[in-house]
């Protein structure tokens, strides 16, 4: 049985909903805003900023379309396998287009690292990762270079969940991302 663990706020929903306006213009200078633009929106843990960032890059980019992904490394662990499965795989075709993975966090680095291999097979036209988190201290060696072009917030070495990140399954709706106090 679970029981409720105390969480402190990192980063509130407030800091959050501040953060993603200014990334969103990033991106669309970055990014040709006259052809479409995929969004790669990683299951389950990005959901709540894939729709916050979505949000916010649809005045910039006219044919914005949202697709989703699951891979799975973590399972109910809170370290990773080091074994990627995809679990959901996209419903349309990327080759030529310009695609914008969308992910929670960006910890061991082993997850995007297969992901990014993947889909770059997929001979999309440009293929950038934004992820709301980035921890560079969780690399795994050998993936020193898997790496976000556009990030939300830099984290250390902690366990954080909310805004789609969780424990087990838990504290995934909270609104603001928080430090599990163990």
């Amino acid at each position: 049985m679970a029981t409720t663990k105390k969480i402190n706020v990192l980063f509130s929903a407030e800091m959050i909903r501040r953060r993603i306006r200014p990334l969103a213009y990033e991106i669309s200078q970055c990014l040709d805003t006259s052809q479409e633009l995929v969004l790669v929106v990683i299951l389950k843990g990005a959901v709540m900023f894939g729709a916050d960032l979505a949000r916010a890059l649809a005045p910039f980019f006219p044919l914005l379309r949202v697709e989703f992904m699951r891979l799975s490394s973590y399972g109910n662990e809170r370290k990773t396998s080091g074994e990627v499965k995809v679990e959901l795989d996209l419903s349309h075709p990327i080759e030529g287009r310009q695609v914008l993975v969308v992910e929670d966090i960006i910890d061991t680095g082993t997850t995007l690292g297969y992901l990014v291999r993947l889909l770059q097979a997929r001979r999309p036209r440009t293929l950038q990762v934004a992820a709301l988190l980035d921890k560079p201290s969780g690399r795994h060696a050998g993936n020193g270079g898997v790496h976000a072009d556009y990030v939300g917030f830099e984290v250390g070495p902690v366990f954080v969940v909310g805004y789609g990140l969780d424990d087990a399954g838990f504290y995934r709706a909270l609104p603001y991302v928080g430090v599990v106090e163990d």
